[in-house]
């Protein structure tokens, strides 16, 4: 299946328009139905009914598969042009909002790094797509457990810390006094739903047997200081790792005792990564 061919009806399929997908990808709008119509006779199924531009039942099933393939091509793409050039100046690290600890922060470079706060769902393909050397990403998992991460590309993952989890309560919860407090105690609770900026939701789900952990607020965006105000402010309780929890202004922090469960952070790179990029892996993965 010719990749070019592809990424145009992905294109097309997006913006539900021939003419826009012309715009977009530099091309006429005659080309762009001659591709399509190339693609439809080599797969020998319709993909897009035309007025309107929807995909096809066909058009759908391909979609699921589309994404994934071109990620793989933009991965292997951006392997090997890693290994035939990683400069040793410069290093663009993506990492998840709580995912930077302090003796990550102290390995870095001195100059020359460019932060990127993204969604704990997207490192891995920026990694893989070469926009990031290297991620950072984190969650809640049992001791020495890795995490689980999509599958988009080989790539590397290794452990480079573990701390103990908080609840961040406000100061004047009943359970502020606490000395620890259970999962399962806490499931009735009323939670801030805060995929990118706190431990998420299905994570504390999952350890405490799958139910539970009812959220009254959303909160879409990557600001860990936005999330403890509105925790302190009594909007909803959150989970957080231990040394960010503790920080936070008329909010207390409860450590988490059972089940017995940690927040990860784990190194994610490809295979062929060099310069600074391999100076910082070298620094933080410890030998097996």
């Amino acid at each position: 299946m010719d990749p070019h061919l592809l990424r145009t009806f992905v294109t097309v399929a997006r913006l539900a328009s021939f003419s826009e997908a012309a715009r977009e990808l530099g091309y006429t709008q005659s080309a762009v139905s001659q591709q399509i119509a190339a693609l439809e006779q080599d797969l020998g199924a319709p993909l897009l009914a035309r007025r309107p531009v929807v995909p096809t039942a066909a058009g759908e099933r391909l979609l699921e598969h589309a994404g994934p393939l071109l990620l793989r091509l933009q991965a292997a793409r951006a392997d090997v042009a890693r290994m035939a050039a990683a400069p040793a100046y410069g290093l663009i690290l993506a990492a998840a909002a709580t995912a930077l600890t302090p003796r990550i922060a102290a390995a870095l470079p001195p100059a020359g790094v460019t932060l990127r706060v993204l969604a704990r769902a997207e490192i891995p393909a920026a990694v893989a797509a070469g926009t990031a050397d290297l991620g950072l990403v984190d969650g809640l998992a049992a001791p020495s457990d890795p995490l689980r991460l999509p599958d988009v590309a080989p790539l590397n993952t290794r452990g480079v810390g573990e701390e103990p989890v908080h609840v961040l309560l406000p100061a004047a919860h009943p359970l502020a006094g606490r000395a620890g407090l259970r999962l399962a105690d806490l499931a009735d609770a009323r939670w801030l739903d805060a995929p990118d900026a706190g431990l998420p939701l299905e994570q504390l789900r999952a350890a405490a047997g799958g139910h539970g952990f009812r959220p009254v607020l959303r909160y879409e965006g990557t600001d860990v200081r936005a999330l403890a105000l509105l925790a302190a402010g009594g909007h909803g309780l959150t989970l957080l790792p231990g040394p960010v929890a503790a920080a936070v202004p008329r909010a207390v922090a409860v450590p988490v005792v059972e089940p017995r469960v940690v927040h990860r952070t784990e190194l994610v790179y490809a295979g062929g990564v060099r310069g600074a990029a391999a100076a910082l892996v070298e620094a933080l993965v410890e030998p097996s």
